[in-house]
């Protein structure tokens, strides 16, 4: 499996994990598998990222949604709950716009269904100009850091290492395609006021990428919807408090699939 876009395993109904920029499959392997008792887990490399870097035309999180139904497709999966770390939750959304007859439940996991704010867009053409100019190494290697709670990057050296490793293997082209497609995204919202299924929020108190007033803005939209807050978390419960976010994602997963 070591060359192939995901990992799939343990058998039942399906969670489907989608990472974030410059990230890859690998940030969920340790988290999903408490879950694989009870369900199939399925994490995949998004194109450009990971494994998933041949033949990429275009960078846009359509085109990224429609490689996600592709793979899933070969995996044999007709439905799902989708979970989306940052990124990968902009992806969910485009999915969700696209296919969302697929969807048995969506979980935006430090993410948003909206667009980049003006500075936010600003901020991510400042990034393409500095990664065109002194490359993914010299970007990556101060970016991860603060994605974790600052109380809790003593105790996770190797867990942003490991971020570190994942973000620096990550083409320079993937690089400036993805920040271009997250800024260039539409506002998705309105998708989650016409999705017909439940919504999962996992959100961290302390996240500088998704601030609070905006993660309030969106988790009232659905008709059906599960908000979890945790303190002392950034952008990455997956690895800052991985039993928390577990219980809750599998706690959602129960009430849909019973």
């Amino acid at each position: 499996m070591a060359n192939t876009t995901y990992i799939d395993v343990g058998s039942g109904d399906a969670l489907v994990f989608l990472h974030g920029f410059c990230e890859s499959k690998q940030v969920w392997a340790a988290f999903m598998k408490p879950l694989q008792q009870k369900f199939r887990t399925i994490a995949l490399d998004l194109p450009g990222h990971g494994n998933n870097i041949a033949n990429i035309s275009e960078y846009s999180m359509e085109s990224m949604a429609e490689d996600v139904k592709l793979q899933l497709e070969k995996l044999n999966v007709k439905r799902c709950i989708m979970i989306g770390h940052s990124m990968g939750g902009y992806v969910s959304m485009a999915f969700a716009e696209k296919y969302g007859p697929m969807l048995s439940g969506l979980c935006l996991f430090h993410s948003s269904a909206f667009a980049d704010t003006d500075e936010k867009k600003e901020n991510r053409s400042k990034s393409i100009g500095y990664v065109e100019r002194h490359g993914v190494d010299n970007f990556i290697n101060p970016f991860v850091e603060p994605l974790f709670y600052r109380e809790n990057r003593g105790r996770l050296k190797e867990e942003i290492n490991m971020m570190k490793d994942i973000g620096t293997q990550t083409p320079k082209e993937s690089v400036i395609g993805a920040l271009t497609a997250m800024r260039d995204r539409p506002d998705r919202s309105y998708i989650l006021k016409e999705l017909k299924c439940p919504v999962l929020f996992i959100f961290g108190k302390n996240d500088g990428a998704v601030p609070l007033d905006k993660a309030l803005e969106q988790c009232h939209l659905p008709s059906d919807s599960m908000v979890y807050f945790i303190d002392e978390t950034g952008h990455m419960g997956m690895f800052e408090h991985p039993f928390k976010t577990g219980k809750t994602l599998e706690k959602f997963a129960e009430t849909i699939y019973g």
